[in-house]
């Protein structure tokens, strides 16, 4: 049964297992013969986070910061102000360290992230995220390794939510939020 809002698939969970394993190889060589340390973007990175690093064959280690933004998620992403919510538990001084995003969009929060974590001191920094949506990127970002590039339509699944719920999907869809939206005023 398709959760209520889903207007449609994007891309299928085997897509999405077959894509993440690709991505696991080109992040294993890029980087073998080195430990490498996951830095997961709570909540969303979590699910993503999980299967790539099952995939890659290398020693990984993984921690998670979290952020938070001022006046409200809409108007916050679109200005680019954010703040740690969570931070990492341990330093990544001369690490080797692959930042873990569910989505790249605007790119303010990812530049912002970089620059944070850039400024620790880590020995290589770079970025790694299951969808990146460029059509709406205002800030250019490097993002290294993508599973999917998306249009500019709401999605849910593997991570990524609305109102918390649908993270769980293990597949990528596309919501209808004006029908869900209008369904939750009824």
């Amino acid at each position: 049964m398709t959760p209520p809002g889903i207007e449609r698939v994007l891309f299928t969970e085997e897509q999405v297992h077959q894509r993440i394993r690709e991505v696991a190889a080109e992040i294993t060589e890029k980087f073998r013969g080195r430990d490498l340390k996951l830095i997961g973007v709570l909540k969303g990175s979590v699910f993503f986070l999980t299967e790539l690093a099952r995939a890659i064959g290398l020693p990984v280690k993984i921690d998670f910061l979290a952020i938070s933004s001022f006046g409200g998620p809409a108007s916050a992403s679109a200005a680019g102000m954010v703040r740690i919510a969570k931070d990492l538990d341990d330093p990544i001084e001369d690490e080797d360290v692959l930042l873990i995003e569910d989505i790249v969009d605007t790119g303010f929060t990812t530049r912002y992230l970089l620059q944070t974590l850039a400024g620790r001191g880590p020995r290589s920094l770079a970025i790694c995220t299951l969808l990146d949506r460029t059509v709406r990127r205002i800030v250019q970002v490097p993002v290294e390794f993508r599973c999917f590039e998306i249009p500019d339509r709401f999605v849910v699944g593997c991570g990524l939510d609305y109102k918390q719920l649908y993270r769980n999907l293990g597949y990528i869809a596309v919501m209808n939020l004006a029908a869900v939206q209008n369904q939750e005023r009824a």
